[in-house]
C-alpha cells in the first residue's frame, strides 16, 4: 500500500488546536503521511504545502464559524497553482448561527469542496472517505 500525503490545518483566524491534533494523530495512525500546517492558516499556506509535498488531498478545519468566508475561492486558487483536481475536504463549525447542515453542505460543495463534514464528525468517517477518494 502506497502512503498518501494529506495537508491538514485550521483556516483563517481560528486557533482551535485540539481538534487539529486529534486529526493529525488519527490520520497518522491510519497510515497517512500528514503535513500539519497548524492553526491560523491561510489558503495560500494550504496550497503551498500541498504543492511542495505533492499532496493527495487537503483537509481544512474551521471551528470558529467563519469557514464560509475563509474558504471562499480555495478551489480557484488550487486551479491557479496547478493542483485543481486535488480533493478538498472541510469540516467543523463552518458558519455563524444555526443553519441546516444540508444548506451548509450545499454551499461548500458549490465552492468546490469534495466533502463537507458537520461538527462532531468522527475521524474514522473522514479516513474512510479519504481512502476511497484517493485510492488507498
Amino acid at each position: 500500500m502506497t502512503q498518501k500525503t494529506i495537508v491538514i490545518g485550521v483556516i483563517g483566524a481560528d486557533v482551535h488546536a485540539v481538534g487539529n491534533r486529534v486529526l493529525d494523530y488519527a490520520f497518522n495512525e491510519a497510515g497517512f503521511k500528514v503535513v500539519n500546517i497548524g492553526v491560523l492558516s491561510s489558503q495560500d499556506e494550504f496550497i503551498k504545502a500541498a504543492v511542495e509535498t505533492s499532496a493527495d488531498a487537503i483537509v481544512v478545519s474551521s471551528l470558529y464559524g467563519h469557514g464560509e468566508i475563509d474558504c471562499r475561492g480555495l478551489r480557484d486558487k488550487c486551479i491557479e497553482a496547478g493542483i485543481g483536481d486535488i480533493p478538498i475536504y472541510v469540516g467543523g463549525n463552518l458558519v455563524v448561527g444555526k443553519r441546516d447542515f444540508t444548506e451548509v453542505e450545499e454551499c461548500f460543495l458549490a465552492m468546490g469542496f469534495d466533502r463537507v463534514y458537520p461538527p462532531g464528525t468522527l475521524p474514522q468517517r473522514v479516513i474512510e472517505d479519504l481512502r476511497g477518494d484517493i485510492g488507498m
